[in-house]
């Protein structure tokens, strides 16, 4: 009931909650929990202050009582385009219930639980998305899973009840460490957030840009407010680019400097990807493409428009509506904490990159830690025309600092060439690239049929078929007794009589020969009971049949039978035995399934001329891959 009250999602937002521990519940909860949430913003400040969202920041607000929801406190960030901010906020999660024991995390998206997503391959039986809500919970920085319970073992199968949230809190407060996920999913998870915090900087892009300088002004000020100026360009619409066709009112074009702003990875693709020209009444113009830094006035060009665009949609504040200047006992255990993690990396207090520093981490403060709850946000545009309207603006110094700016970072990473792609497929898959080396490949024809095999005698539901992921596991067994006893329930105790189908398929296959005896014992054994080892062979004898005489048509001849060969030089010395006896032995001879099975995959594959089909894909599945084709890649 709880999913149902609950709204949904967009499809680019994760939400994250944050619960007390039922030993740490209780009278004062709620001030526990805020004094937790303000302590976790400023623990992990170094990290926050440096981080550039997409769309929204990782926020955390108390969330009072609701039904069977205790209070708590968390939020929702929308990431946009960029799921490294979803991955960001768990790696956050983790390591706030480390830093906080009494504090279990979780979180989820539109997709549900996105983090058995990430390890769905080695999730139990029994765990599904019907059955895993509030299951799966963060607990001293580790990955738990509540398990069924006891007296729903036997009906997992049904869709289990999902526990509330209060019990499973009153397991993991009690019984934690035996609710700890299995190791293969926890790597699983835990791989996708590996290489924090120091992946941070890592998936920052400076480039140079030719820009306004009030840009350069308010970006100096807020460096986060590039990725809404990003996506405003990125996302605009006809009835943004009015402002952008006369001369720009924020922001006008004369004025213009050389300046490196730092992005995301993602904002810097989503801006120099797309193709723009500018309206020429904007005052807005490009060199040729092989001026030097045509780059660099294509991305000011794209980045003065969308910060145009979010003015022009401003609702005109006054200067006044400035945020009040950063002070108080919370400012100064954040800035104490800034120091404490090297955030200023020992610059000198008052230097420039210092000055840059402590900017950003105003900016953090001011947005998401001092700002009370139920206040109203601030749009861009609102803050953007604030930040002009109270900020002095020294063209002669930008245009000093401009003519020695440090390098631009390379954008190489942009272009994927084909390997590089498949390595990173393979990587995703835990595979490892093949061979280029001819003589250190080694293609084992045994493997593609034994694999095969494995894959077809695993039991399939209407959910899908199973992979075989190890060889170790034990082969299907097939009882003959029990197949001859169900055959026997099915056929009855007494045999009905033939019908002349029966009749004339027995004198086709000569089983009927006319002899009174024959049909006397016929008659005997219709009236009594045919044991189940008369049934087997009466089947085996019609299958043997059935060989016969499809091994003289086209069919029989298409399949490769065994020790075909050594039929043929046997069939010399018997050829006083008669002429068709040594050509019925061959015909007879046992198809050699593996040999057929791997010619026809091979068919197949070579079919698909390199690319996705049937059987690269099931093999690929199975842990098996096929070399080129090498006559094909020759021609």
């Amino acid at each position: 009931m709880e999913a149902l009250r609950r709204p949904a999602l967009p499809e680019d937002a994760v939400r994250y909650r944050l619960f007390a521990a039922a030993a740490a519940a209780g009278p004062g909860g709620e001030a526990l929990l805020r004094r937790c949430a303000e302590l976790a913003l400023v623990r992990f400040a170094p990290l926050l202050a440096a981080y550039v969202w997409q769309r929204q920041p990782f926020r955390l607000r108390y969330v009072p009582r609701r039904g069977e929801t205790p209070a708590h406190i968390g939020g929702t960030t929308v990431f946009g385009d960029n799921v490294e901010d979803e991955w960001f906020i768990v790696y956050l999660l983790r390591e706030i219930t480390r830093e906080f024991p009494g504090l279990a995390a979780r979180i989820d998206d539109n997709d549900g639980e996105f983090l058995l997503i990430e390890a769905a391959d080695f999730l139990p039986k029994w765990l599904n998305p019907e059955n895993s809500e509030n299951r799966v919970f963060f607990y001293k920085g580790e990955l738990h899973i509540i398990p069924l319970l006891e007296s729903s073992e036997q009906d997992w199968h049904l869709s289990a009840p999902c526990p509330t949230v209060p019990q499973a809190l009153a397991l993991l407060s009690t019984r934690s460490e035996e609710f700890l996920a299995a190791e293969p999913i926890r790597a699983a998870v835990y791989k996708r957030i590996q290489g924090y915090p120091e992946k941070i900087q890592a998936s920052l892009h400076r480039a140079r840009c030719f820009l306004p300088a009030g840009i350069v002004a308010v970006l100096r000020l807020r460096p986060s407010l590039v990725a809404a100026a990003v996506q405003a360009f990125y996302l605009r619409d006809p009835g943004d680019l009015r402002a952008c066709r006369r001369p720009f009112r924020a922001f006008p074009a004369e004025q213009r400097v050389m300046a490196l702003v730092t992005f995301t990875r993602c904002l810097y693709a989503q801006l120099a990807q797309q193709k723009f020209v500018p309206d020429r009444r904007s005052g807005y113009t490009l060199p040729a493409p092989s001026h030097p830094q045509y780059r660099a006035y294509e991305l000011g060009m794209k980045l003065a428009h969308g910060f145009e665009i979010l003015c022009s949609k401003s609702s005109k504040v006054a200067p006044d509506a400035k945020r009040n200047v950063v002070s108080g006992p919370l400012w100064e255990r954040f800035l104490r904490s800034l120091k404490e993690k090297d955030y200023f990396k020992g610059e000198m207090e008052g230097s420039a990159k210092y000055l840059e520093l402590l900017h950003m981490a105003e900016d953090h403060f001011q947005r998401f830690v001092s700002v009370p709850e139920g206040s109203d946000e601030v749009s861009p545009g609102d803050e953007i025309l604030t930040l002009l309207q109270t900020t002095s603006i020294d063209l002669k110094e930008f245009e000093r600092e401009a003519a020695c700016l440090p390098p631009e970072d390379d954008d190489s990473w942009l272009d994927i060439a084909p390997d590089a792609l498949d390595q990173m497929l393979k990587e995703a898959r835990n595979e490892s690239l093949p061979s280029t080396n001819e003589e250190e490949q080694k293609y084992d024809l045994e493997t593609v049929a034994e694999s095969m095999k494995a894959f077809v005698s695993k039991v399939s539901t209407h959910e899908g078929a199973e992979m075989p992921w190890s060889s170790d596991e034990s082969h299907v067994t097939f009882d003959v007794d029990s197949f001859t006893k169900a055959l026997d329930r099915i056929l009855g105790a007494d045999s009905e009589e033939l019908d002349s189908d029966d009749l004339d398929e027995e004198e086709e296959f000569g089983f009927s020969d006319g002899d009174d005896e024959d049909l006397a014992a016929g008659d005997q054994r219709q009236e009594q009971k045919v044991s189940p080892e008369e049934l087997v062979g009466s089947l085996k004898a019609y299958m043997k049949e059935m060989d016969r005489e499809l091994a003289q048509t086209n069919v029989g001849k298409s399949f490769t039978t065994q020790k075909r060969v050594a039929s043929s030089v046997e069939a010399a010395p018997s050829e006083s035995a008669g002429p068709d006896c040594g050509a019925e032995d061959a015909e007879l001879a046992p198809v050699d399934v593996d040999m057929n099975l791997v010619a026809n995959l091979l068919e197949s594959y070579s079919a698909q001329a390199g690319l996705a089909g049937p059987t690269s894909n099931i093999l690929q599945s199975l842990g098996v891959t096929l070399p080129e084709n090498t006559e094909l890649t020759g021609s």
